[in-house]
C-alpha cells in the first residue's frame, strides 16, 4: 500500500492553484475537467512523482461544514515540511501571506500556521 494522493477542500480552485503554485511554490501536476469543476493536483517540485495534493471544490454542504469547522477551531487542513522554517516564513511574509501562528518551537520541531486564502489553515513544519 502506498500514499500517493491527499486532498483538501478549497472554495475556489483557480485561486487555490495560484496560491499553491505562485506563493507556496508547488507545481501543477494534473488539471482536467470533471463536470463544472476539475481534477486539480499539485506536487512538490522536489518530488514531482511524489505525493499529490488534490485541490478539491467544497461545493458539497458537508465539505463546507467540515472546512469551516476545522478552520474555526484553528486546526490545519494539511502539514508541509520545510528545511528552514525561518527563511520560508520570511519569504512567505514578503509575498503577503497571513500567518495565524509565527514560527514556534515545539517538542522535536518548529511550526508555523498560515491562511491559504481558500478556507484552510496550513501548518509548515521544520523537524529538529
Amino acid at each position: 500500500m502506498k500514499l500517493k494522493l491527499m486532498g483538501i477542500f478549497v472554495d475556489d480552485q483557480d485561486k487555490a492553484l495560484k496560491f499553491y503554485t505562485d506563493v507556496l511554490g508547488f507545481a501543477k501536476k494534473l488539471d482536467f475537467p470533471m463536470g463544472k469543476f476539475k481534477w486539480l493536483t499539485v506536487v512538490s517540485p522536489e518530488e514531482p512523482d511524489g505525493m499529490q495534493l488534490l485541490l478539491a471544490p467544497n461545493d458539497n454542504p458537508a465539505a463546507q461544514a467540515y472546512q469551516k469547522a476545522i478552520f474555526e477551531q484553528r486546526i490545519p487542513a494539511a502539514l508541509f515540511f520545510v528545511a528552514d522554517i525561518q527563511s520560508e516564513y520570511a519569504r512567505l511574509k514578503k509575498l503577503g501571506v497571513t500567518f495565524t501562528m509565527e514560527p514556534t518551537k515545539t517538542t522535536g520541531s518548529t511550526i508555523a500556521v498560515l491562511d491559504d486564502t481558500c478556507g484552510n489553515l496550513i501548518q509548515i513544519v521544520q523537524l529538529g
